[in-house]
């Protein structure tokens, strides 16, 4: 082997002829569909059991049930594990895509499901906001009627009524504004909320508590969506002693385990720990469409309960999507960012 046949950083370097077998990577590919199936399967299970009081898969396993249904129901929603993973393995068995075709099909998935999520908190929040401004100087009366603004008045009716068609609102324009995250305008839109605060304080002598309700919430948005998108682009901070000067392989090791170990494992205690039960930490607030105890602020506490939800579903995909990347460097297929930094031709 010739000093042409290497590239910079020492690995060998992919010759105009060399292909790479996609069997050999096969079983990677299984691994990383199979994780996220069993997520998925995990949080439609959710719905399910404590959503719609059918008795989850415990009493399968000698665990207390919810609700009074027959454990058939139990093996049925245990079914559902089983049918996501099987579609997982037909997935990746009908098809020769590569790990990076593979990481850029779950990573374009991920931007999908954040694109929507930061639609969501930003018409969530204006209309909230509005909604909260309307109540306190008590005009939603002779715009909707006493009992509409009543009703908005009760978390509950406000929650399930105009929240969430507003989240499937937001779920359909993140299908047809690709290419558009969000981060910059929300982030600008957290500065102009705050500035508002300050006007309205100090000029104006008008403090409200859902303008600080307002800021909090999309702060949390911007600070636990942006986390999966950082990912992808190599954005958090490294304590880098050795790995810059890593050769391309050697980095996708320690990319591969740290996204296994480190990365994925803590994604899944957050969902278990979170979701695992109808009192648990991200399930409690949401069940019970959480508010603040301020009396005219914006009524969406529980939606920031789900932001947690939202951060360890959209680093699990991420982290699958990086793990195969990190394994296609291990391989040596071509496409890497390392690949493009030092071309082989």
């Amino acid at each position: 082997m010739t000093a042409l046949d290497t590239v910079q950083d020492g690995s060998p370097a992919m010759k105009p002829g060399d292909t790479i077998n996609p069997d050999g990577a096969r079983i990677f590919r299984l691994f990383g569909w199979i994780i996220l199936a069993v997520m998925a399967a995990f949080l439609l299970n959710n719905y399910l059991t404590y959503w719609q009081n059918l008795p989850g898969i415990n009493p399968i396993f000698g665990g207390p049930a919810n609700g009074s249904l027959p454990i058939v129901w139990s093996w049925l929603q245990l079914a559902i594990y089983a049918a996501f993973v099987l579609w997982a393995i037909a997935y990746v068995m009908r098809n020769q895509n590569t790990l990076r075709q593979d990481s850029e099909r779950i990573t374009n998935l991920n931007t999908f499901l954040i694109r929507a999520a930061f639609f969501s908190v930003l018409i969530v929040g204006l209309v909230d906001s509005a909604i909260s401004f309307m109540r306190i100087e008590e005009l939603l009366p002779s715009l909707v009627g006493e009992e509409l603004a009543d009703d908005l008045g009760r978390s509950r009716f406000r929650g399930a009524y105009v929240h969430m068609p507003l989240i499937g609102l937001s779920v359909v324009l993140a299908a047809f504004t690709r290419g558009l995250l969000g981060f910059p305008w929300l982030a600008l839109l957290v500065v102009v909320a705050e500035l508002l605060i300050v006007i309205g304080r100090f000029v104006f002598s008008y403090e409200q508590a859902f303008l600080a309700d307002l800021v909090r919430f999309w702060y949390a948005a911007l600070f636990l969506f942006a986390s999966a998108y950082t990912l992808r682009e190599e954005g958090h901070v490294r304590v880098d002693v050795f790995y810059a000067g890593m050769a391309t392989k050697t980095k996708g090791y320690v990319n591969a385990v740290g996204s296994l170990i480190l990365g994925m494992s803590l994604c899944a205690v957050i969902l278990i720990i979170g979701m695992g039960g109808k009192q648990n930490i991200i399930n409690s607030p949401i069940l019970s469409y959480e508010v603040t105890q301020a009396g005219f602020g914006l009524y969406v506490k529980y939606l920031m309960a789900g932001f947690l939800g939202v951060f360890a579903v959209t680093m699990m995909i991420q982290f699958v999507a990086y793990f195969l990347d990190a394994i296609a460097d291990i391989r040596g297929e071509p496409g890497g960012r390392d690949h493009e930094n030092h071309p082989v031709n």
